[in-house]
Protein backbone atom coordinates (compact mmCIF):
# COMPACT_ATOMS: atom_id res chain seq x y z
CA UNK A 1 0.00 0.00 0.00
CA UNK A 2 1.20 3.27 -0.78
CA UNK A 3 -0.82 5.11 2.13
CA UNK A 4 -2.70 7.39 -0.48
CA UNK A 5 -6.30 7.46 -0.48
CA UNK A 6 -8.61 8.87 -2.69
CA UNK A 7 -12.25 9.57 -2.74
CA UNK A 8 -14.70 9.70 -5.15
CA UNK A 9 -17.76 10.65 -6.62
CA UNK A 10 -20.31 8.40 -8.24
CA UNK A 11 -21.93 10.40 -10.99
CA UNK A 12 -25.20 10.14 -13.12
CA UNK A 13 -23.88 8.13 -15.72
CA UNK A 14 -22.46 5.16 -13.18
CA UNK A 15 -25.50 5.17 -11.41
CA UNK A 16 -27.06 1.63 -10.66
CA UNK A 17 -23.66 0.03 -11.09
CA UNK A 18 -21.89 -2.84 -8.84
CA UNK A 19 -19.31 -1.68 -6.66
CA UNK A 20 -16.70 -4.06 -7.61
CA UNK A 21 -16.77 -3.07 -11.10
CA UNK A 22 -16.88 0.62 -10.39
CA UNK A 23 -14.08 0.27 -8.10
CA UNK A 24 -12.28 -2.34 -11.26
CA UNK A 25 -12.79 0.51 -13.85
CA UNK A 26 -10.43 3.09 -11.68
CA UNK A 27 -7.68 0.70 -10.57
CA UNK A 28 -6.49 -2.22 -11.61
CA UNK A 29 -7.08 -4.64 -8.75
CA UNK A 30 -8.01 -8.45 -9.02
CA UNK A 31 -12.02 -9.68 -7.79
CA UNK A 32 -10.09 -10.78 -4.92
CA UNK A 33 -8.01 -7.90 -3.68
CA UNK A 34 -11.51 -6.13 -3.91
CA UNK A 35 -13.11 -8.61 -2.06
CA UNK A 36 -10.40 -8.45 0.52
CA UNK A 37 -10.26 -4.54 0.45
CA UNK A 38 -14.25 -4.56 1.29
CA UNK A 39 -13.98 -7.23 4.15
CA UNK A 40 -11.27 -4.95 5.75
CA UNK A 41 -13.05 -1.85 5.41
CA UNK A 42 -10.20 -0.19 3.52
CA UNK A 43 -12.38 0.70 0.69
CA UNK A 44 -16.00 2.25 2.06
CA UNK A 45 -18.94 3.97 0.70
CA UNK A 46 -20.17 7.00 2.28
CA UNK A 47 -17.90 6.51 5.18
CA UNK A 48 -19.58 2.54 5.86
CA UNK A 49 -18.55 -0.67 4.95
CA UNK A 50 -20.19 -2.10 1.69
CA UNK A 51 -20.48 -5.05 -0.63
CA UNK A 52 -19.01 -5.90 -3.64
CA UNK A 53 -22.80 -6.26 -5.31
CA UNK A 54 -23.79 -3.09 -3.89
CA UNK A 55 -24.82 -0.71 -6.57
CA UNK A 56 -24.13 2.55 -6.57
CA UNK A 57 -26.00 5.93 -6.35
CA UNK A 58 -25.34 9.40 -8.08
CA UNK A 59 -23.73 11.57 -5.69
CA UNK A 60 -22.31 8.49 -3.49
CA UNK A 61 -18.48 9.15 -1.93
CA UNK A 62 -16.07 5.69 -2.39
CA UNK A 63 -13.36 5.44 -0.55
CA UNK A 64 -10.08 4.12 -2.12
CA UNK A 65 -6.52 3.14 -1.22
CA UNK A 66 -4.20 2.86 -4.03
CA UNK A 67 -1.81 0.19 -4.40
CA UNK A 68 2.58 1.59 -5.15
CA UNK A 69 3.30 0.93 -8.35
CA UNK A 70 1.12 -0.29 -11.14
CA UNK A 71 -1.25 -0.18 -9.18
CA UNK A 72 -2.04 2.97 -8.67
CA UNK A 73 -2.42 3.50 -12.45
CA UNK A 74 -5.99 3.69 -14.10
CA UNK A 75 -7.10 0.63 -16.51
CA UNK A 76 -5.52 2.01 -20.27
CA UNK A 77 -7.67 2.62 -22.28
CA UNK A 78 -7.73 0.45 -25.29
CA UNK A 79 -8.88 2.63 -27.77
CA UNK A 80 -5.66 3.50 -29.24
CA UNK A 81 -4.43 0.23 -30.23
CA UNK A 82 -7.38 0.07 -32.33
CA UNK A 83 -7.28 0.55 -36.11
CA UNK A 84 -8.77 3.32 -37.76
CA UNK A 85 -10.62 0.26 -39.81
CA UNK A 86 -12.31 -1.32 -36.77
CA UNK A 87 -13.54 2.35 -35.78
CA UNK A 88 -15.36 2.79 -39.12
CA UNK A 89 -16.95 -0.49 -39.13
CA UNK A 90 -18.37 -0.01 -36.07
CA UNK A 91 -19.55 3.19 -37.74
CA UNK A 92 -20.78 1.45 -40.53
CA UNK A 93 -23.20 -1.11 -38.97
CA UNK A 94 -24.57 1.81 -36.52
CA UNK A 95 -28.86 1.47 -37.00
CA UNK A 96 -29.29 4.26 -33.48
CA UNK A 97 -27.16 6.06 -31.41
CA UNK A 98 -28.24 8.23 -28.16
CA UNK A 99 -26.63 9.47 -25.10
CA UNK A 100 -27.19 6.42 -23.94
CA UNK A 101 -27.02 3.59 -26.29
CA UNK A 102 -25.62 2.28 -29.54
CA UNK A 103 -27.65 0.12 -31.51
CA UNK A 104 -25.63 -2.32 -33.73
CA UNK A 105 -26.93 -4.44 -36.61
CA UNK A 106 -24.56 -7.41 -36.27
CA UNK A 107 -23.58 -9.28 -39.66
CA UNK A 108 -23.91 -13.26 -39.16
CA UNK A 109 -20.71 -15.31 -38.37
CA UNK A 110 -19.35 -12.13 -36.45
CA UNK A 111 -19.14 -13.23 -32.56
CA UNK A 112 -20.28 -11.09 -29.96
CA UNK A 113 -17.40 -11.83 -27.58
CA UNK A 114 -13.89 -13.67 -27.86
CA UNK A 115 -13.33 -17.26 -26.76
CA UNK A 116 -11.61 -20.48 -28.17
CA UNK A 117 -11.11 -20.44 -31.38
CA UNK A 118 -12.56 -17.15 -31.64
CA UNK A 119 -10.96 -14.03 -34.32
CA UNK A 120 -12.38 -10.45 -34.13
CA UNK A 121 -15.32 -10.02 -32.21
CA UNK A 122 -17.70 -6.92 -31.55
CA UNK A 123 -16.22 -7.01 -27.43
CA UNK A 124 -13.21 -6.50 -28.55
CA UNK A 125 -13.91 -3.50 -30.65
CA UNK A 126 -16.05 -1.23 -28.36
CA UNK A 127 -13.27 0.53 -26.65
CA UNK A 128 -12.93 2.71 -30.02
CA UNK A 129 -16.43 3.89 -28.68
CA UNK A 130 -14.98 5.17 -25.78
CA UNK A 131 -15.67 8.65 -24.87
CA UNK A 132 -12.59 8.84 -23.01
CA UNK A 133 -14.17 8.16 -19.53
CA UNK A 134 -16.94 5.17 -20.12
CA UNK A 135 -15.82 2.09 -22.32
CA UNK A 136 -19.65 1.05 -23.83
CA UNK A 137 -20.52 -2.18 -22.90
CA UNK A 138 -22.73 -5.03 -24.63
CA UNK A 139 -26.57 -4.98 -23.00
CA UNK A 140 -27.16 -9.01 -24.41
CA UNK A 141 -25.49 -11.55 -26.66
CA UNK A 142 -26.67 -12.60 -30.07
CA UNK A 143 -25.25 -15.86 -31.50
CA UNK A 144 -22.33 -16.05 -33.41
CA UNK A 145 -24.60 -17.23 -37.10
CA UNK A 146 -27.63 -14.80 -35.73
CA UNK A 147 -27.74 -11.49 -37.40
CA UNK A 148 -29.62 -7.98 -36.09
CA UNK A 149 -29.87 -5.60 -33.56
CA UNK A 150 -27.55 -5.88 -30.92
CA UNK A 151 -27.53 -2.86 -27.89
CA UNK A 152 -24.32 -1.65 -26.75
CA UNK A 153 -24.83 0.83 -23.41
CA UNK A 154 -22.63 4.10 -23.58
CA UNK A 155 -21.97 3.91 -19.59
CA UNK A 156 -22.94 2.18 -16.30
CA UNK A 157 -26.10 3.69 -15.80
CA UNK A 158 -27.92 2.87 -19.36
CA UNK A 159 -25.86 -0.51 -18.86
CA UNK A 160 -28.13 -1.30 -15.49
CA UNK A 161 -31.12 0.48 -17.05
CA UNK A 162 -31.17 -1.72 -20.03
CA UNK A 163 -30.20 -4.89 -18.52
CA UNK A 164 -32.62 -4.89 -16.01
CA UNK A 165 -35.42 -3.99 -19.22
CA UNK A 166 -33.99 -7.24 -21.01
CA UNK A 167 -34.55 -9.38 -17.88
CA UNK A 168 -37.80 -7.93 -17.50
CA UNK A 169 -40.97 -8.28 -20.30
CA UNK A 170 -40.74 -4.68 -21.00
CA UNK A 171 -38.84 -4.60 -23.83
CA UNK A 172 -40.06 -6.95 -26.82
CA UNK A 173 -37.88 -8.75 -29.31
CA UNK A 174 -38.85 -9.87 -32.86
CA UNK A 175 -37.04 -12.21 -34.83
CA UNK A 176 -37.05 -13.55 -37.85
CA UNK A 177 -36.42 -16.87 -39.22
CA UNK A 178 -36.97 -18.92 -42.07
CA UNK A 179 -38.19 -22.70 -41.08
CA UNK A 180 -37.64 -26.47 -42.60
CA UNK A 181 -40.81 -26.90 -43.39
CA UNK A 182 -44.20 -25.10 -41.84
CA UNK A 183 -44.97 -24.77 -37.66
CA UNK A 184 -48.30 -26.31 -36.99
CA UNK A 185 -50.29 -24.21 -35.88
CA UNK A 186 -49.53 -21.46 -37.83
CA UNK A 187 -49.67 -19.58 -34.65
CA UNK A 188 -49.21 -19.44 -30.76
CA UNK A 189 -46.99 -20.20 -28.05
CA UNK A 190 -44.25 -22.48 -27.24
CA UNK A 191 -43.93 -23.26 -23.70
CA UNK A 192 -40.99 -26.18 -22.29
CA UNK A 193 -38.48 -26.39 -19.86
CA UNK A 194 -34.85 -26.68 -21.36
CA UNK A 195 -31.32 -27.62 -19.88
CA UNK A 196 -28.18 -27.45 -21.34
CA UNK A 197 -26.57 -31.15 -22.27
CA UNK A 198 -23.42 -32.39 -23.52
CA UNK A 199 -23.30 -35.17 -26.28
CA UNK A 200 -21.97 -37.60 -23.36
CA UNK A 201 -25.30 -37.47 -21.91
CA UNK A 202 -28.81 -39.45 -23.14
CA UNK A 203 -32.32 -39.19 -23.13
CA UNK A 204 -34.86 -41.07 -21.05
CA UNK A 205 -38.82 -40.91 -22.17
CA UNK A 206 -37.62 -37.62 -24.02
CA UNK A 207 -36.09 -35.77 -21.52
CA UNK A 208 -32.24 -35.28 -21.12
CA UNK A 209 -31.03 -37.33 -18.11
CA UNK A 210 -27.51 -35.92 -16.95
CA UNK A 211 -24.81 -38.65 -15.99
CA UNK A 212 -23.18 -36.64 -12.87
CA UNK A 213 -19.16 -38.38 -13.89
CA UNK A 214 -19.43 -36.48 -17.78
CA UNK A 215 -19.57 -33.28 -15.67
CA UNK A 216 -16.51 -31.20 -16.13
CA UNK A 217 -15.90 -32.71 -19.57
CA UNK A 218 -17.62 -29.92 -21.33
CA UNK A 219 -17.10 -28.74 -24.83
CA UNK A 220 -18.37 -25.40 -25.23
CA UNK A 221 -18.79 -26.26 -28.84
CA UNK A 222 -20.61 -28.57 -28.53
CA UNK A 223 -23.17 -27.64 -26.05
CA UNK A 224 -26.96 -27.73 -26.36
CA UNK A 225 -30.25 -27.38 -25.02
CA UNK A 226 -32.32 -30.60 -24.88
CA UNK A 227 -35.89 -31.27 -23.63
CA UNK A 228 -35.88 -31.22 -19.89
CA UNK A 229 -38.41 -31.63 -16.78
CA UNK A 230 -39.33 -28.54 -14.21
CA UNK A 231 -37.28 -29.82 -10.68
CA UNK A 232 -34.48 -31.18 -12.69
CA UNK A 233 -30.89 -29.34 -12.32
CA UNK A 234 -30.08 -26.48 -14.11
CA UNK A 235 -33.80 -26.94 -15.73
CA UNK A 236 -34.78 -23.45 -17.51
CA UNK A 237 -38.27 -21.98 -18.30
CA UNK A 238 -38.80 -20.91 -21.73
CA UNK A 239 -41.81 -19.06 -23.33
CA UNK A 240 -41.45 -17.76 -27.61
CA UNK A 241 -44.74 -16.79 -29.19
CA UNK A 242 -44.49 -17.43 -32.90
CA UNK A 243 -46.61 -16.44 -35.76
CA UNK A 244 -45.90 -17.62 -39.64
CA UNK A 245 -45.88 -14.92 -42.04
CA UNK A 246 -45.85 -16.80 -45.28
CA UNK A 247 -44.75 -20.48 -46.62
CA UNK A 248 -43.34 -21.56 -49.71
CA UNK A 249 -45.62 -24.48 -49.79
CA UNK A 250 -44.61 -27.28 -47.18
CA UNK A 251 -40.78 -26.71 -47.99
CA UNK A 252 -40.15 -23.68 -46.27
CA UNK A 253 -41.55 -20.60 -43.72
CA UNK A 254 -41.13 -17.66 -42.81
CA UNK A 255 -41.70 -17.09 -38.91
CA UNK A 256 -41.72 -14.10 -36.84
CA UNK A 257 -40.78 -15.25 -33.65
CA UNK A 258 -40.97 -12.91 -29.89
CA UNK A 259 -38.85 -14.45 -27.12
CA UNK A 260 -40.76 -13.54 -23.53
CA UNK A 261 -37.61 -15.31 -22.01
CA UNK A 262 -33.71 -15.32 -22.63
CA UNK A 263 -32.36 -18.54 -22.99
CA UNK A 264 -29.62 -19.93 -24.47
CA UNK A 265 -30.32 -20.86 -28.09
CA UNK A 266 -34.49 -20.37 -27.04
CA UNK A 267 -34.91 -20.12 -30.54
CA UNK A 268 -33.18 -22.57 -32.35
CA UNK A 269 -34.57 -24.84 -29.85
CA UNK A 270 -38.12 -24.06 -30.09
CA UNK A 271 -38.65 -24.14 -33.52
CA UNK A 272 -36.94 -27.97 -33.49
CA UNK A 273 -39.57 -28.65 -31.39
CA UNK A 274 -42.25 -27.97 -33.48
CA UNK A 275 -39.79 -30.06 -35.96
CA UNK A 276 -39.12 -27.18 -38.17
CA UNK A 277 -35.80 -26.65 -37.44
CA UNK A 278 -34.29 -23.20 -38.34
CA UNK A 279 -32.25 -23.20 -41.92
CA UNK A 280 -28.93 -23.76 -42.12
CA UNK A 281 -28.67 -25.01 -38.23
CA UNK A 282 -27.06 -27.90 -38.13
CA UNK A 283 -27.09 -27.58 -34.25
CA UNK A 284 -30.87 -28.03 -33.75
CA UNK A 285 -31.60 -29.95 -37.04
CA UNK A 286 -35.06 -31.98 -37.74
CA UNK A 287 -35.43 -34.88 -39.63
CA UNK A 288 -37.21 -33.10 -42.73
CA UNK A 289 -35.89 -32.87 -46.16
CA UNK A 290 -34.03 -29.45 -46.74
CA UNK A 291 -34.91 -27.04 -49.64
CA UNK A 292 -32.04 -26.98 -52.21
CA UNK A 293 -30.79 -23.92 -53.87
CA UNK A 294 -30.97 -21.40 -51.35
CA UNK A 295 -28.08 -19.29 -49.83
CA UNK A 296 -26.11 -21.38 -47.01
CA UNK A 297 -25.40 -20.01 -43.24
CA UNK A 298 -28.59 -19.76 -40.17
CA UNK A 299 -31.11 -18.46 -41.28
CA UNK A 300 -32.25 -16.16 -37.83
CA UNK A 301 -32.33 -12.59 -37.68
CA UNK A 302 -32.78 -10.06 -34.89
CA UNK A 303 -35.25 -7.98 -36.58
CA UNK A 304 -36.09 -5.50 -33.96
CA UNK A 305 -36.14 -3.86 -30.35
CA UNK A 306 -38.94 -2.23 -29.29
CA UNK A 307 -37.58 -0.13 -26.13
CA UNK A 308 -39.72 1.71 -23.82
CA UNK A 309 -39.48 4.98 -22.74
CA UNK A 310 -40.37 7.24 -20.20
CA UNK A 311 -42.99 10.16 -21.56
CA UNK A 312 -42.54 9.72 -24.85
CA UNK A 313 -42.96 6.81 -27.42
CA UNK A 314 -41.19 3.41 -27.52
CA UNK A 315 -37.94 3.62 -29.58
CA UNK A 316 -38.55 0.90 -32.97
CA UNK A 317 -35.04 -0.28 -33.86
CA UNK A 318 -35.40 -2.06 -36.98
CA UNK A 319 -32.40 -4.57 -38.66
CA UNK A 320 -32.61 -4.54 -42.16
CA UNK A 321 -32.22 -8.46 -43.49
CA UNK A 322 -28.89 -9.48 -43.95
CA UNK A 323 -27.54 -10.56 -47.71
CA UNK A 324 -28.20 -14.45 -47.29
CA UNK A 325 -31.95 -14.51 -45.99
CA UNK A 326 -32.53 -11.57 -48.66
CA UNK A 327 -31.33 -13.60 -51.18
CA UNK A 328 -33.62 -16.58 -49.79
CA UNK A 329 -36.51 -14.48 -49.47
CA UNK A 330 -36.38 -13.86 -53.12
CA UNK A 331 -35.83 -17.49 -54.32
CA UNK A 332 -39.38 -18.59 -52.02
CA UNK A 333 -40.91 -15.33 -53.15
CA UNK A 334 -41.73 -13.96 -49.77
CA UNK A 335 -42.26 -10.21 -49.38
CA UNK A 336 -41.49 -8.21 -46.52
CA UNK A 337 -44.03 -6.05 -46.71
CA UNK A 338 -46.24 -9.35 -45.82
CA UNK A 339 -45.25 -8.24 -41.69
CA UNK A 340 -46.39 -5.00 -41.66
CA UNK A 341 -44.70 -1.51 -41.33
CA UNK A 342 -44.79 -2.23 -37.34
CA UNK A 343 -42.41 -5.05 -36.26
CA UNK A 344 -44.75 -6.03 -34.33
CA UNK A 345 -47.98 -6.16 -36.16
CA UNK A 346 -47.57 -10.40 -36.25
CA UNK A 347 -48.33 -10.65 -32.64
CA UNK A 348 -50.81 -7.57 -32.34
Amino acid sequence: MSGQVITETVTDKEEGTRLDRWIKRRVQLTQGQVEKMLRTGQIRVDGSRAKANTRLSAGMQVRLPLLEGDGAKPAPDKAAKLSKEDRAFLKSITLYEDDDMIALNKPAGLAVQGGSGQGKHIDGMLAALSDGQHRPVLVHRLDKDTSGVLLVAKHPAAAAKLAELFRSRDMDKVYWAVTVGVPNPPMGQIRCWMVKGIPDEREEDGYRVVDPKARGRRDSDRERMFRSAQGVEGARHAITDYNVISTAGQRAAWVALKPQTGRMHQLRFHMLEMNTSILGDFKYQCRREVPQGLAPGLHLHARALVIPRPNAKPLKIVAPLPPHMKQTFETLGFLEQEAGKDPLAPFI
